[in-house]
């Protein structure tokens, strides 16, 4: 570890005593599982199901090509598969379906535009921020298929500020009641694209905008890949929670050579909230993203919220952030449970980005936990109200971990915040291990709760320091003791 600020010599001179001179590197572990991630398949027959024959209309918006468009779909199914295509022009549509061994081809003369009727969206079971509920089918729905594909060079245009200005609306009203923990579910946005409880499943180079929700969902899923993906979700205003990809409660999957500029997290993993995500319990594991760029959004690669189901055997590399709020984000909370474990961050650059590490198992207190305000009645409120406020006991299951993080080759100018890293009293941030990187920053940052951190050729530059009024981690406290 090098410093270029004499205030923060002394902090890590103390964190490190006794293995500065000792090598510390890190395990080149070979990842046997990276090479299995992804879709396996991809729709074989080269039948032509043209939207067109089927009725839908090229540049007529007052009319919405629903309809049409699922037809072809599915007679495109029903034949035993095939791909689906337009002609050029632009195409008003609300909610569809993909069938299995469909082939969707959204060409790059092709614009899709979303409805901005709640209507046009018929409710469903899925699960949205780690609570089953029933929720707005997404625009593009892959619910239940296998072997399917959606790709072309075509924009699917969510037009999703009709979703912004509803919840902007109720949020004010939530707010002044108490009530900030159940807005954003009650709030019921449109998801862009949708692939739950599927399998063998190709998303590929269109691009995504405006999303009203989430962009891309992937939830209860295997074998993914996602890869030359486009997401510009900030051209109408900046909407809320216009999430760019959320890996959700799935497995082997592939992330690459994508570009996202959200207002939310930009790659993003999940699985599972509270009482409800620990009775579902089931992981997201087994992923790569590699080879993308986030812009604008809530972090470059964000594990939780919702953790619940635990976040297992992630690689995350040959990434780029720009103007990203954070690099590499951990959030749960003292409700969520689950393990984040066997992570792998590196070959990273990252610029002007708020924090280049932020870790917290106390994210955000006033959306993490759910309290009943006195004059509700519990009988009167809907069921995931009841999910919401369903307590975690032990209250130990709620407490969530992580470790075995390892971070590699990260490179960052002009960020604000080097770390800000807390652990609970109860839940230390365990064996956190840093090497060959170059962080430069304004400030160091607060590490808190913090066990077993090991850096090895660390170069951290901090322009502007804030003296250390307090230790900062478990090691330190332990060798001020000496």
């Amino acid at each position: 570890m090098f410093y270029r600020n004499k205030i923060v010599k002394q902090f890590f001179s103390l964190l490190l005593i006794n293995c500065f001179f000792v090598i510390v590197t890190m395990a080149q572990t070979k990842l046997d599982w990276v090479s299995k991630v992804g879709a396996t398949t991809f729709p074989s027959s080269q039948k032509i199901f043209n939207v067109n024959r089927y009725g839908a209309k090229v540049n007529d918006i007052s009319v919405t090509a629903t309809k049409f468009i699922q037809e072809a779909i599915d007679d495109c199914a029903k034949q035993g598969g095939g791909i689906v295509t337009f002609n050029s022009g632009v195409y008003k549509m609300g909610a569809i379906y993909l069938r299995s061994n469909v082939h969707l081809r959204i060409d790059k003369d092709v614009l899709i535009l979303g409805s901005q009727n709640f209507d046009d969206y018929p409710e469903m079971d899925t699960r949205i921020a780690g609570i089953e509920m029933k929720w707005p089918a997404a625009l593009i729905n892959i619910i239940d298929v296998k072997n399917a594909a959606v790709t072309g060079e075509g924009i699917v245009n969510a037009r999703g500020k009709f979703c912004w200005d509803k919840y902007w609306k109720m949020r004010k009203d939530y707010d002044a009641k108490g009530l900030r923990w159940i807005v954003d579910y009650d709030a019921k946005r449109v998801r862009t694209c949708l692939v739950q409880n599927s399998s063998n499943i190709t998303l590929k180079k269109i691009t995504f905008k405006n999303a009203g929700f989430w962009t891309v969902q992937l939830l209860y899923s295997q074998h993914l890949t996602v890869d030359g993906v486009i997401i510009k979700n900030n051209e109408d205003g900046n909407g809320p929670s216009t999430d760019g990809i959320d890996i959700d409660s799935s497995t082997w999957t592939l992330i690459e050579n994508c570009d996202i500029d959200c207002n939310d997290d930009n790659f993003c993993l999940k699985s599972g909230r509270d009482w409800d995500g620990l009775r579902v319990n089931r992981p997201t594991e087994y992923v790569v993203i590699r080879k993308c760029l986030a812009r604008k959004g809530g972090g470059l690669v964000t594990l939780g919220s919702e953790t619940s189901g635990g976040i297992l055997h992630v690689l995350a590399t040959d990434l780029t952030a720009r103007h990203t709020d954070n690099g590499l984000r951990i959030k749960s909370a003292t409700t969520r449970g689950g393990t984040i474990e066997d992570i792998y961050f590196q070959n990273i650059t990252m610029d002007s980005v708020k924090f280049i590490f932020n870790y917290t198992l106390n994210w955000n207190p006033s959306y993490s936990y759910s309290e009943l305000p006195k004059g509700i009645q519990f009988d009167s409120i809907p069921a995931h109200w009841k999910s919401m406020l369903q307590k975690v006991t032990p209250v130990e299951r709620g407490i969530p971990h992580a470790k075995d993080i390892y971070i590699d080759n990260v490179n960052v100018s002009n960020a604000q915040n080097i770390f800000t890293a807390t652990g609970l009293e109860q839940s230390y941030l365990t064996n956190f291990v840093y090497s060959n990187s170059n962080l430069q920053g304004d400030l160091l940052g607060v590490i808190e709760f913090t066990k077993g951190w090991k850096f090895y050729n660390v170069v951290m530059d901090v322009n502007k320091s804030k003296p250390i009024t307090k230790p900062q981690s478990k090691e330190v406290e332990e060798r001020l003791k000496q």
